[in-house]
């Protein structure tokens, strides 16, 4: 073999090499730029989930804020109410209605008459239980009825 063949199959074999360096390389290059996408979208994935966790607790605890301070409102107001009726029952007129009005209690040399008016009572629509119950009662319980107290009449007699 002549010095020229060997440069050239020495060249080969280099270009070969170079290329599977080449290659191999270019594949973990490759193999990193995978991962790092694949951690880059965990990333985007948690930012986001977190954003929305974030964004749904901030809503309802203002609702809960609202709604305390709609609450302490309330307080305050029932407070300065109570606080107006403290003053009002200190006066002996307002003890001495609320003894006629509310306990029946008359004064010295009074009588007391009550009168008693029934209460009118609230017509409630009938469920359809109560209905059937109630047709029940009128047509198939009093048939039933008077037909046992006609037998034991029978049976008596």
């Amino acid at each position: 073999m002549s010095f020229e063949n060997q440069d050239t199959i020495y060249n080969n074999n280099l270009r070969k090499k170079a290329r599977k360096k080449q290659k191999k390389s270019s594949r973990k290059i490759k193999l990193y730029h995978s991962f790092m996408t694949i951690v880059l979208l965990f990333c985007v994935f948690q930012l986001g989930a977190s954003t929305l966790i974030n964004a749904s607790k901030l809503i309802s605890y203002s609702g809960k804020i609202t709604k305390a301070r709609e609450l302490k409102e309330e307080a305050l107001n029932k407070n300065k109410q109570l606080k107006s009726e403290l003053e009002n029952f200190n006066s002996m007129q307002k003890v001495e209605s609320i003894a006629r009005n509310n306990l029946k209690m008359a004064g010295e040399n009074e009588v007391l008459v009550i009168i008693n008016t029934p209460d009118k009572e609230e017509v409630k629509p009938k469920t359809k239980k109560e209905l059937f119950i109630e047709f029940f009662e009128k047509h198939i319980a009093n048939k039933i009825l008077q037909n046992k107290d006609t037998h034991e009449n029978f049976v008596l007699q």
